[in-house]
Parts: C-alpha cells; sequence; structure tokens
C-alpha cells in the first residue's frame, strides 16, 4: 500500500484501499474541497515509473476527461504527489460485473439493459476518437443508476497523437 489512511494527496485524505490492478491501486479518499468522496488511483510503481508507464497513465486522464457520459466514469484532476502520478474519479457504488458473473447467471432483461448500456457508453467513446481496448467484466461497474465503464489504462487517443503504430494504413 503506497497510502495509509489520513495520508493527503494533494487537498484529497485517503480513507481506505478499495483495491488494486497491473497498473495501480485505488483509494477512498475525501475532497474537504467540494465536501465529496472521490477514488484516487495512482500507479504501484510510481517511485520508479518508466516514462512509457506515466505517459500510459496521462493517456488514460485525457481518455477519461474526453468524454462525458452517465456509462463512464468521470475524471476530476490529475497530479503528482512526492513523485507519485495519481487521478482523481468519480467514487462509484456497486460491484463489477465480474463480481455479479460469479454469483450465477444474470436474467436476460438485465442483461440485456447492462449490454445497451456497455454499447451506448462504446458509442461515446468511439465518436469522441477514444477506443477502450480492455473491455472485460471487472472493468464494468454496476450501480444503482446503471453501469459505469472504468479503467481506460489501454485506451488509444484517435487523434494522431497516439495512433497505434501497429496498424495497418488503408
Amino acid at each position: 500500500m503506497l497510502f495509509a489512511p489520513g495520508t493527503r494527496v494533494g487537498p484529497y485524505q485517503i480513507s481506505a484501499r478499495l483495491g488494486s490492478g497491473g497498473m495501480g491501486e485505488v483509494y477512498r479518499a475525501h475532497d474537504p474541497r467540494l465536501d465529496r468522496s472521490v477514488a484516487i488511483k495512482v500507479l504501484t510503481s510510481s517511485r520508479d515509473t518508466t516514462p512509457e508507464e506515466l505517459e500510459r497513465f496521462q493517456r488514460e486522464a485525457r481518455a477519461i476527461a474526453r468524454v462525458s457520459h452517465p456509462n463512464i466514469c468521470a475524471v476530476y484532476d490529475v497530479g503528482q504527489e512526492e513523485g507519485v502520478p495519481f487521478l482523481v474519479m468519480e467514487l462509484l457504488d456497486g460491484e463489477t460485473l465480474a463480481e455479479r458473473l460469479s454469483r450465477g447467471p444474470i436474467p436476460i432483461d438485465a442483461a440485456i439493459a447492462i449490454g445497451s448500456e456497455i454499447a451506448k457508453a462504446l458509442a461515446e467513446l468511439h465518436r469522441n476518437d477514444v477506443v477502450h481496448r480492455d473491455l472485460k467484466p471487472s472493468n464494468v461497474m454496476l450501480t444503482a443508476s446503471g453501469i459505469k465503464l472504468l479503467d481506460f489504462g489501454l485506451a488509444k487517443l484517435r487523434d494522431g497523437e497516439y495512433e497505434d503504430t501497429n496498424r495497418k494504413a488503408t
């Protein structure tokens, strides 16, 4: 764990560790300026982050910030604390689609509703030249207000600046 409860990251006060993934750790924190809870994602290898990891992390922030949609997790802030890159996102209450699927099949009506919301989020991303590239059940959060797509660490921005060099010209 990079940050213990009570630690300040910028203006945010860490309250709990929520989880970790291949690239980062996610914490629940409080934003005293707006009096709200937020999620903060930091690089797990932050102390010796490679330029490629830092660029990927910054690309994730830009990809999320490019789109405002009810089915896409919002980004609020980005920064560094003592050399540790972080991004501040909307804190979501719910469970991932992977967690839900571990309990058994989803009724067909609910599965159609979930799939429809995922499709709407992907359509909005594509309209804004963002390709998620890591869509899987653990990156879909089920909330009371609907689904939210998460984890844009592998996203590609199709605006020329981050064009996929492995793609053949057509």
